[in-house]
């Protein structure tokens, strides 16, 4: 199913764009749509969670570059770059928690060494940050003023306080440097080249019932979330990074329609016709048992708001999924793709790219 896009354009001249996180999930989209416009993009990914699979149909267009590189290693290029967006880091509970001193030292070190980067370029800095850093709210819906409600030491602080680290060390690099830097809180994003064990709830939900296995709900399902497709969000942070210097945020980027748990699952069902029983599991620790994001900041500041309906963007995940598990299922395993790059091991230097 083809979705709507809206049309966003920017009275500009070519840029040379650095993507971290570039081969995943939103970073894979965001490469997309910077090429359409014109732009020179440098993909870099460390393909923890990202996939050469997401950026396969890139790889032979003139203007865009993959290098397999892990950014808690400097990264050194030659010649300008005009933007640096920071999507870099495993953003799914299972994920993240598999190595937590590996996500804390993404967030923390792989952000000071693109800010670093941006300082010796003049480039401007947008940075991914999470509704994680508002923890499990008591203040709800979650405005950008509210500090947040965070466990330091619980399962999911090494995303969640690394997160809230590097939004720090952000703004000390744009007051102490001037470094041009924007700042977007992501709600729960959904669509296409999710992975499929990301743990995340779309992707779990439409994945099993696909498959006819239970769906799995964790806690009473009651728990709310608000699900932003992911082309809204892409419009966002484009938006976000384009807007005047003197805009830095932080802004919530998401759909403000807040759904529980139990009521996604059910419009899972619904539009896959799965037979599949919901199946309720204990709540992990430190799961937010609300999550609304008040945008009004972006809406007043950006004139963005989402626009794609929950029935519109679920439908056009499911039909991913469907393609890619049959696809899966019926092809050996791909051999690795050709990278226009030039780097040494990250084992043993920087990378260095010209």
């Amino acid at each position: 199913m083809n979705v709507q896009k809206p049309t966003l354009s920017f009275n500009r001249r070519s840029r040379r764009v650095i993507v971290t996180g570039g081969a995943g999930f939103i970073g894979s989209h965001l490469c997309d749509s910077l090429l359409q416009r014109g732009d020179e993009v440098i993909c870099v990914d460390n393909l923890y969670t990202g996939s050469v699979r997401n950026v396969r149909p890139l790889l032979n267009h003139r203007n865009f570059f993959f290098i397999e590189h892990d950014i808690r290693v400097p990264l050194r290029l030659q010649g300008s770059v005009d933007r640096i967006y920071n999507l870099a880091c495993p953003a799914s509970p299972p994920h993240y928690q598999a190595d937590p001193v590996g996500t804390m030292r993404t967030c923390v070190v792989g952000t000071i060494n693109m800010l670093e980067l941006a300082r010796q370029k003049s480039a401007r800095f947008l940075q991914a940050s999470t509704s994680e850093v508002y923890g499990d709210p008591e203040v709800h819906p979650q405005p950008e003023s509210y500090v947040g409600h965070v466990n330091p030491i619980g399962p999911r602080a090494c995303y969640d306080e690394g997160k809230r680290a590097a939004e720090a060390v952000i703004f000390d690099y744009h007051r102490l440097h001037g470094v041009e830097v924007k700042v977007a809180r992501i709600f729960n994003t959904y669509g296409p080249r999710m992975l499929e064990n990301d743990g995340r709830v779309v992707s779990n939900f439409i994945v099993q019932a696909l498959r006819g296995e239970p769906i799995t709900v964790y806690g009473s399902g009651q728990q709310t979330r608000s699900f932003c497709f992911v082309d809204d969000l892409i419009r966002g942070l484009e938006m976000l990074m384009e807007s005047p210097a003197a805009v830095t945020g932080p802004f919530n980027l998401g759909n403000p329609q807040e759904m529980t748990i139990e009521a996604i699952a059910r419009e899972v069902l619904a539009r896959t016709k799965s037979k599949s029983p919901l199946q309720f599991k204990p709540l992990p620790a430190d799961d937010p048992k609300r999550r609304k994001p008040t945008i009004e900041a972006a809406r007043r500041v950006l004139g963005w708001q989402p626009s794609i309906p929950i029935e519109k963007g679920i439908e056009a995940t499911i039909a991913y999924f469907t393609l890619s598990l049959a696809t899966e299922a019926s092809k050996p395993s791909a051999t690795p793709a050709r990278r226009k790059q030039v780097q040494r091991p990250i084992s043993t230097a920087a990378a260095e790219v010209r």
